[in-house]
């Protein structure tokens, strides 16, 4: 239904927790799957899907990539931008080291990706771009520098909608929020009962899953959003649309 049969989708952070849902979901929908990562070992237990191994710091080792992903299987059809990191952090833990690392990572890599990919996709008549920012793109939640480098995707993805609009580029942001996913393994191992915390804020009252973030950027680069650009949507299990503690424990208590 998602009209993703024969469709090229390139994938970048194919092989964490997000990333391996996506490339499971495309091809699921029929498309041919690129799958990227800096991590060659991760990509290994990838199946049915080409692969690339780059830096996405790196701007030339990007764009030489992206020219023989073009070259080998022709322009994206859809570009997800998935690949990113960070740490648990608060301000008096950003000095200028993590600063420029978590831009450089979260922002800078995101449009070195774009840039060679988006002139292929124009040439071919046009093609989605989805890039995966975070709840912390839309208020605070910690982690200073990375909300600062994803609020800077969701400017940075508006651009391309209303400047590429007319090219054929449709361009959006999924906003995650708390996604269980390995990333998670080595808090829960210090403390079991993490998750039940985090989810008291959530009013969902979980975590939102993998496959629900991918079931999304399907959506969004499939011919079924073909009026959808320029927006951002939140896949948060409901934290951004109040703060269920306040209402339940203020209000209501």
């Amino acid at each position: 239904m998602f009209g993703l049969d024969d469709k090229h989708v390139v994938i970048t952070g194919a092989g964490g927790g997000i990333g391996r849902a996506l490339v499971a979901t495309f091809l699921a929908a029929g498309a041919r799957v690129t799958a990227c990562d800096r991590d060659p070992d991760l990509l290994a237990q990838l199946s049915g899907v080409e692969t690339s191994v780059f830096e996405l710091t790196d701007a030339d080792a990007t764009a030489d990539a992206i020219a023989a992903i073009v070259a080998r299987s022709g322009a994206p059809d859809a570009l997800v931008g998935n690949a990113g990191y960070t740490r648990a952090e608060t301000m008096p833990s950003v000095d200028r080291k993590v600063w420029d690392s978590e831009l450089a990572i979260n922002l800078t890599g995101t449009y070195n990706l774009v840039t060679p990919a988006l002139s292929s996709m124009i040439a071919a008549g046009g093609g989605s771009i989805v890039l995966i920012a975070s709840v912390n793109a839309l208020a605070h939640y910690g982690n200073p520098a990375y909300s600062a480098a994803k609020a800077g995707l969701v400017a940075y993805m508006k651009a391309i909608a209303v400047e590429h609009g007319r090219d054929g580029v449709r361009a959006n942001c999924i906003c995650p929020g708390s996604v269980r996913t390995p990333a998670w393994d080595h808090r829960l191992a210090k403390d079991p009962g993490l998750l039940a915390e985090v989810a008291q804020h959530y009013p969902l009252g979980r975590l939102v899953t993998p496959e629900e973030v991918a079931n999304t950027v399907a959506f969004l680069a499939s011919p079924l959003a073909g009026g959808v650009t320029g927006t951002v949507i939140p896949v948060d299990a409901g934290l951004t649309a109040g703060n269920l503690r306040f209402v339940r424990d203020i209000i209501g208590g």
